[in-house]
């Protein structure tokens, strides 16, 4: 829309406003001035901003897992070093490590292993650190170095006076009672026994009724594969306490531990149900699970012998069928 402004009578402005011929010149620019505005068309002020990235939004801690079943991860700064890296009985925390794995390959309790080197978390383990595997007291070296073996038992007659033939007088009883009194008394060994005496002295049993899909090779398979069903009774090898029952540790899907001694452990995986708690007492032929296939390919058990954190073929061990 155009504004008309009208001009005024110059010598009438002049008279009425008492200005000068230069006065009244630069009040009519003026004049003008703004009519030339006002015929422009209005345009409100434009502000320039530049966007303002977004604060990161703070990220919630993860969840922490299931007691021991978190890797080894790298700490910050390295690990100091230890006086005792590398000597028997200890263990040098290594990538992807957890308790529970360092427990079995060592045949100890992961809970023990938290007491042993007073662990306020079990989920934090950091590489390079040096954790001690076997109990306080026991000598490293003897423990990781000593053969076990089969208990033996010698037995002796003690001595005693020789059975005279048809002496049943008083005479000859009292001469034979005096011939044992006088006679040296045995000697008993009053040293302790040792803590391995005896371990491999097990009552094996089969821990499935299927047939066995794939045998023991070291470095491969572990132990032996064992067929079945969903859902076929999967039972305990021997007696011993359950250490372990859980799905913390990888490859094995839903897994029972079993401590048998201070030598022989027993691993059981990939069930689909587990039927025992940790720091159960379990006896040979008990169910502790159900066969399934979690974290394998099919239905199967895989089942391990364990002899100080080593596997060893359970064939060997097991009897005949």
């Amino acid at each position: 829309m155009t504004m008309t402004i009208p001009v005024p009578n110059l010598a009438a402005f002049r008279r009425c406003a008492g200005l000068s011929r230069i006065g009244a010149f630069a009040v009519l620019g003026a004049l003008l001035t703004l009519a030339g505005c006002a015929n422009q068309p209005h345009r409100a002020p434009v502000e320039e901003r530049t966007p303002q990235p977004k604060s990161a939004a703070a990220v919630p801690a993860p969840l922490p897992a299931s007691a021991a079943s978190m890797p080894a991860v790298e700490a910050e700064a390295p690990t100091p070093p230890n006086e005792n890296a590398g000597k028997a009985g200890y263990y040098t925390v290594k990538p992807g490590d957890t308790l529970i794995r360092i427990g079995l390959d060592n045949g100890q309790n992961w809970r023990d292993l938290v007491k042993w080197n007073n662990l306020d978390n079990p989920n934090v383990i950091e590489v390079g650190q040096v954790l001690r595997v076997v109990a306080p007291g026991t000598d490293p070296g003897v423990a990781a170095t000593r053969p076990v073996t089969v208990a033996r038992v010698e037995t002796k007659p003690l001595s005693a006076a020789p059975v005279v033939a048809g002496a049943s007088s008083p005479a000859a009883v009292g001469a034979a009672a005096a011939a044992a009194s006088a006679a040296p008394a045995p000697v008993v060994s009053t040293s302790p026994p040792t803590a391995r005496e005896g371990d491999d002295d097990i009552r094996w049993g089969w821990p499935a009724a299927g047939h066995v899909i794939a045998s023991f090779d070291e470095g491969k398979v572990k132990g032996l594969v064992i067929g079945g069903k969903a859902g076929d009774p999967v039972f305990a090898a021997a007696d011993g306490r359950v250490v372990y029952a859980g799905s913390g540790l990888r490859g094995y899907g839903n897994l029972v531990i079993l401590k048998h001694n201070a030598t022989y452990l027993t691993a059981y995986a990939h069930n689909q149900t587990l039927l025992v708690k940790e720091d159960q007492n379990v006896k040979r032929g008990q169910k502790i699970a159900e066969m399934g296939s979690t974290d394998a390919d099919g239905v199967q058990l895989h089942f391990e012998i364990r002899k100080q954190g080593r596997p060893i073929d359970p064939a060997k061990l097991l009897p005949p069928r």
